[in-house]
């Protein structure tokens, strides 16, 4: 037996032992469930990229790893799964460039990112795995869009899309910046084309009001909010004025109408051929195609505009104001219509200023226009004098008496583009018919498997990848005899991540999704972790499929994400000369606190930057693993500081910790002999009742920490206990067991070698977690803070159980309170128990 501390030897021995027993195996059955309490503990789970995790990538699998530990030792049902979104463009970029399918290439990647999962020696159930890419997998997200356009909540659009030659496909508007896609760089225009839509907008209230019941953090629920993006107010019917014709504009101030001095119509509002036949706003409308939806509606970016030369009759004033075309307001957003208000909004006022256009305060107060808060109406005829309140309430019932306006709830949220031009997606289970109608396929002829094609890109008449596959898959015969075609646009990636969830509950179920029975036992996910960038897509759109389920009778709960968590990214140094060229770390050195080349010793500028191949500055688990071990991987993953803030890594800091597990590894085992140190004796537990006490506050510490989430100081407590133990002559055994069991899920490695060397079995991280006894716990002696007139002076240490006598005479005798109350008299005493103590002189 090695007498040192080799991670090399220990680690992959005891991951091998717990996988072929299967120690993490969750049980698949009610009655092997039983009574315990569950735990749903749940990793954002990864797009397994050819480029392989790197340290970033553990964290939060790390976070949930020890958690997940922790909670099986305190009797729980645990279920930690794992699997992979595997679905998605990069395969199918990878796949053209090296000439093979992307399956391969997907399996491939899956193989690394799990092979470096499982070094980290993580308690996941492998038997429960998910490849959202698997036919078993994808056959049963095709079954939920069945009950998707069986609900009437999948229908085709023909829709403004962001599209991209380049790559055949329809890009999302949050991947689309100044006309280019972010990733490439290639160009993007704008096209109508006939795509897929979910009807998520139907939800859009229940997305907003059941946020309420979540523990998720303010931020998230907050950028939730605003992307479903409720407004309450009013319609209002402008009519054109000599035209037969209106349009109607939605506002959430309708007490400002009076103060309304010109309307704007999106480019694409149907309205505007009508009013207008100007060459100029032809040129404009053009133009504006070619811009995604953010450009459009960028806060900073210069107002534009064109005069269509028509006017709009205000309905509360019968002025007649201009009526403008302007790309900042989008058809797909309201009624494609606004009423402007200049005085009173800050985009307004802006575009007025620009082009010339009148302003007319209607609401009281600021020093200066645009004033955008509340106030008392004014120049606003009938309202005049009112609250900004009782004004809105007022026009709205002016409007509805009138039948100019009625009452309106709108939301920013749009209906889900759901449709792809790629292969490496979902098909669709729907078939084209010969008449034009469009069908789904029965549950019977699911999974509609991805055909093979010649190549996986679009054909040369534009159309998606699966047009290329050959008749046989391409043309249906239905049992009634009728004759179509198959759907050859995919779904999105994040079709397969809406609910992964649910199917690691029944990962092996060929009959169903999920059974119905362990659906209630597990769901909701207790703790779901992962990057803050999946804040909204994701989750919205996992909370929208979740709620149709639910409406479907197909799960038990409205939510399916009862805590969420976001931790922190890690970044890493990067290293650049004066023309902005990088560095790998291996060709810098460090003096003097400065970063220099060695080959050239020119001065480099040292930054915190994201981790990116370009910058040379990523960082492999499997190099820091190879260097000092899973185990000190792990520790310093958490140690670095709390898990939400971001941190700059630093190989320096894995050498630390491996030093701290060294220092474990010596309290047990003789480093010249490799046996059990001669210090680990079979004395009763309280021989040393100082190291008694500072173990069971330890294991306070770190449970409650752990359960918190804050491991960083978890781990700050074991090595204060190490510091202690260090420094004992001798250790009683059942202290040495105590503090494995407590180490167990931080460095699971280390305490299941340990714990085998002191001839105990099964393994460690079988064992009930230490129960600390509370009377250990409780201080001898506790602080109290000593004032004078309010003033901290000094602080005092007396029993936890010293009456009110008892304190002020050791108050009195610290000498900077004599100094203080010198001379004084003394007014009042105030004795707060167990906190503070203030003299009152004069």
């Amino acid at each position: 037996m090695n007498a040192k501390y080799e991670p090399k030897d220990i680690e992959p021995k005891w991951q091998d032992q717990w996988a072929k027993a299967k120690a993490f195996k969750t049980p698949t059955t009610l009655e092997e469930l039983g009574t315990k309490p569950k735990f749903y503990i749940l990793d954002m789970f990864p797009y397994p990229s050819g480029a392989g995790l790197h340290v970033g990538h553990p964290e939060g699998y790390t976070a949930t790893d020890v958690v997940a530990r922790l909670k099986r030792m305190l009797g729980f049902n645990v279920l930690h799964p794992m699997g992979w979104d595997a679905f998605g463009l990069p395969a199918e970029r990878a796949a053209v460039r090296e000439n093979l399918h992307p399956a391969k290439i997907t399996k491939r990647n899956v193989d690394n990112f799990r092979r470096q999962i499982q070094r980290l020696g993580f308690s996941y159930d492998w038997d429960r795995e998910v490849d959202t890419s698997a036919p078993d997998y994808y056959r049963w997200t095709q079954w939920i869009f069945l009950k998707l356009y069986e609900k009437n909540l999948a229908y085709i659009a023909e829709v403004p899309v962001n599209w991209c030659p380049a790559l055949g496909t329809v890009l999302a508007n949050e991947e689309v910046k100044d006309g280019k896609y972010v990733e490439t760089g290639d160009p993007v225009e704008r096209r109508m084309m006939k795509q897929w839509m979910l009807k998520i907008t139907a939800y859009a209230e229940r997305l907003l009001t059941d946020l309420d019941g979540l523990d998720w953090p303010a931020g998230v629920v907050e950028m939730q909010r605003n992307w479903i993006g409720k407004s309450e107010g009013a319609e209002v019917k402008f009519k054109v004025d000599g035209a037969d014709a209106s349009f109607e504009v939605f506002t959430t101030r309708p007490d400002t109408l009076f103060g309304c001095t010109y309307c704007v119509l999106a480019p694409e509002h149907p309205l505007v051929a009508k009013i207008s036949k100007s060459p100029e706003v032809a040129a404009y409308v053009a133009a504006a195609k070619n811009k995604s939806d953010l450009a459009r509606t960028e806060l900073q970016k210069d107002k534009t505009g064109v005069f269509t030369g028509a006017y709009a009759v205000n309905p509360a004033n019968g002025k007649k104001v201009p009526i403008w075309v302007a790309d900042y307001v989008l058809l797909s957003y309201g009624t494609g219509a606004i009423m402007a208000v200049p005085a009173h909004d800050e985009r307004d006022f802006e575009f007025a200023q620009k082009f010339g256009i009148e302003v007319i305060q209607v609401v009281k107060g600021g020093e200066k226009l645009p004033y955008t808060e509340e106030g008392a109406a004014m120049n606003s005829g009938f309202l005049d004098g009112l609250p900004t309140p009782a004004a809105k309430a007022k026009m709205l019932e002016w409007l509805e008496q009138q039948k100019l306006g009625v009452r309106r709830v709108q939301y920013r949220l749009r209906d889900w583009l759901f449709s792809r031009q790629r292969y490496w997606g979902e098909p669709f289970p729907i078939v084209h018919l010969e008449d034009g109608k469009t069908v789904a396929l029965p549950e019977s002829a699911l999974p509609v498997a991805l055909p093979p094609v010649d190549e996986y890109k679009p054909t040369n008449d534009g159309k998606p990848p699966l047009a290329r596959a050959g008749d046989e898959w391409l043309m249906v015969t239905l049992p009634d005899g009728r004759k179509g075609v198959r759907e050859v646009n995919t779904m999105p990636q994040w079709a397969g991540s809406c609910w992964y969830y649910l199917r690691y509950l029944d990962a092996k179920n060929d009959q169903a999704a999920w059974s119905p029975e362990l659906e209630k036992y597990w769901m909701p996910v207790d703790l779901y972790v992962g990057g803050v960038e999946h804040a909204v897509l994701h989750l919205l759109y996992a909370r929208f499929w979740h709620k149709v389920l639910f409406d479907c009778g197909l799960v038990s709960t409205r939510e399916p994400f009862q805590k969420l968590f976001n931790q922190g990214m890690i970044l890493a140094y990067s290293f650049q000369d004066a023309k902005g060229k990088y560095y790998s770390p291996q060709e810098v050195e460090e003096r003097d606190g400065k970063a220099y080349l060695k080959a050239t010793g020119e001065e480099l500028k040292s930054q915190i930057e994201k981790m990116s191949k370009s910058r040379y500055n990523v960082v492999s688990p499997d190099e820091v693993i190879d260097a000092y071990g899973a185990d000190a991987m792990r520790l310093y993953e958490l140690f670095m500081g709390p898990l939400e803030q971001v941190k700059p890594w630093q190989m320096t800091g894995v050498a630390g910790v491996s030093r701290f597990l060294e220092r474990v590894w010596r309290l047990v085992v003789d480093t010249e002999t490799g046996a059990v140190s001669a210090r680990v004796t079979n004395d009763d537990e309280a021989s040393d009742p100082e190291l008694q006490k500072v173990l069971h506050r330890t294991i306070q510490k770190v449970e409650a920490d752990t359960l918190g989430l804050r491991f960083n100081t978890a781990i700050s407590g074991m090595m204060s206990f190490v510091n202690e133990a260090t420094a004992a002559k001798k250790l009683p055994r059942e202290v040495v067991k105590k503090l494995l069991r407590v180490l167990s899920p931080y460095a699971p490695h280390l305490a299941e070698e340990l714990w085998s060397r002191l001839g105990e079995q099964p393994f460690v991280c079988q064992q009930a977690w230490p129960k600390f006894d509370p009377a250990l716990v409780v201080d001898d002696v506790i602080p109290y803070a000593v004032q004078v007139n309010g003033k901290l002076k000094a602080e005092v240490r007396v029993p936890v159980a010293a009456v009110e006598a008892e304190v002020r005479a050791a108050a009195e005798g610290d000498e900077k309170v004599k100094a203080a109350l010198a001379g004084k008299t003394l007014r009042k005493f105030v004795f707060v128990p167990k906190r503070l103590v203030n003299f009152v002189v004069g």
